[in-house]
């Protein structure tokens, strides 16, 4: 069965595009042009994802997925104007799948939908609430890190960096957007500490156990993949 996809969108010419250009690659897909209406649709549990606005009319594309993560996590794309931190991160915190910044490459829109269902599909976490990388193991409950069994230190920071990166798998996260939920909203400091972090966390797993876990995207930000 194809996959199905809300579009909650505004602008009818957007709106269209991305219909046309979804179709054409094989999804089905439904609209809505307001927030309420959207939310409505998107909580009906019809969809396998759903690519939201966040300036909409009636309720704002933020206050929908507030609302329908009390419900529902169905993945959530958001389609945003704005291209502020801040505004990714509240998307992020409050269970946003992604985030594509207006005008965007339908490519990229493809790609990120893909990627999106594929974490759907294979979620980080296990029954117990740990999250797994090949034989790496994050238990946030203890606090703990091993690889192979093998226990790893880890500071606050290197920790709450690493479980965001594995809550994300597969999906590629801005400096800003990592500074932001890992040192805080209103951190003063060195632009590079993201950069600073993710070497000691290299340095702890990756060069230690011969691996190749944390990959940098040039220009955006890092990830870390399945493969």
């Amino acid at each position: 069965m194809a996959t199905k996809v809300l579009i909650v969108e505004d602008e009818e010419q957007i709106a269209r595009f991305v219909e046309l250009e979804l179709r054409h690659e094989g999804y089905m897909t439904d609209k809505a042009v307001d927030g309420r209406t959207g939310l409505e649709k998107a909580e009906s549990g019809e969809y396998d994802i759903v690519l939201l606005d966040i300036m909409l009319p009636e309720l704002n594309g933020l206050e929908v997925l507030r609302r329908l993560r009390k419900t529902s996590e169905v993945p959530v794309i958001l389609l945003t104007a704005r291209d502020s931190v801040m505004d990714k991160v509240s998307g992020l915190d409050l269970g946003a799948d992604d985030y594509v910044t207006k005008p965007f490459a339908i490519e990229e829109l493809l790609a990120r939908i893909r990627v999106a269902l594929k974490k759907k599909g294979s979620q980080a976490k296990d029954e117990g609430g740990k999250l797994t990388w090949h034989e790496l193991m994050v238990d946030p409950a203890a606090y703990s890190v091993t690889y192979g069994g093998a226990p790893i230190e880890l500071s606050k920071r290197e920790f709450d960096l690493l479980a965001l990166l594995l809550t994300n798998r597969n999906i590629v996260l801005g400096r800003d957007t990592l500074l932001q939920k890992v040192c805080g909203y209103d951190y003063v400091g060195e632009t590079n500490v993201i950069d600073v972090y993710i070497r000691y966390l290299r340095s702890k797993i990756d060069e230690r156990f011969g691996v190749h876990m944390i990959q940098t995207v040039r220009g955006v930000g890092y990830v870390i993949k399945d493969e």
